[in-house]
């Protein structure tokens, strides 16, 4: 039997690679562990509910471990790096994913909405990529979820899209700050990927699901929406040995939406 080149591509690719994937139980995150898993890295999430986590990391296999907290809090962010450290003492991969987002127009934005999102968006990535920092080796990566929203003017969304614009501002910093260390730190930032928090932090139905899609493919060059599958692999490439040279970038990932 003829074995084809790229064979074993998808199992070498993180082979001997810890990652630690954040909100990895569900949508891109999700999408992301099950990839590098299957490319070969040893895969933590980490999530805030117990029973996703677990049918996720089932899904995912290949001894992927399960780590519930919640990362706009220091103390569960201490937890969850000190597994990783007893149980591999490195981190060569970190998708510093978790992050969340509701609708509220200018005029109806509440405290405590602007903490909640500021806290895990912000607040959370910051603290996630410092306590990772140690366990860092040098020739790893960290690629942070940001997206479109960023650079747009959606309605309702304005404090959602300006945590996602620190992002990338932070990435900038960070990839000065990391200079010497052959840390590379870059942004992924997705387009319009139906993934279940359109339900349960956007409280979206359906119908409204249904309807969006239709709108975005209408105006996206692709002609659709993504999936978390694409999105995942873009953050492989940008962990990867491939993206030696990459660092303080942000990549979009959006069918071309926001780029034309």
């Amino acid at each position: 039997m003829t074995i084809p080149l790229h064979a074993n591509i998808h199992v070498t690719k993180h082979a001997g690679k810890v990652a630690l994937i954040t909100g990895g139980s569900t949508g891109i995150g999700f999408a992301a562990a099950k990839r590098l898993a299957r490319e070969g890295a040893t895969v933590f999430i980490t999530g805030r509910r117990q029973p996703e986590l677990d049918a996720a990391v089932v899904e995912i296999g290949h001894g992927a471990r399960a780590i519930r907290g919640d990362i706009s809090s220091t103390v569960d962010l201490q937890s969850i790096i000190g597994t990783v450290s007893a149980a591999h003492q490195k981190i060569d991969i970190l998708f510093a994913n978790a992050g969340g987002g509701e609708f509220a127009p200018l005029g109806n934005i509440t405290e405590a909405q602007f903490e909640k999102y500021v806290g895990i968006n912000m607040k959370g990535t910051l603290f996630t990529v410092q306590a990772a920092l140690p366990l860092m080796p040098p020739g790893s990566a960290i690629v942070i979820t940001g997206s479109i929203a960023a650079i747009q003017g959606t309605p309702a969304f304005g404090v959602y899209a300006a945590t996602k614009a620190a992002l990338r501002s932070f990435a900038r910093t960070w990839a000065s700050d990391l200079k010497g260390r052959d840390i590379r730190v870059n942004v992924v930032a997705p387009g319009v990927v139906v993934t279940p928090a359109y339900k349960s932090e956007l409280r979206l139905t359906d119908e409204q699901i249904d309807a969006y899609s239709k709108e975005v493919a209408e105006t996206t060059p692709l002609g659709r929406v993504g999936t978390a599958a694409e999105i995942a692999k873009a953050v492989s490439f940008l962990a990867s040995d491939d993206a030696s040279y990459i660092t303080g970038i942000e990549l979009f990932v959006d069918g071309g939406r926001a780029q034309v």
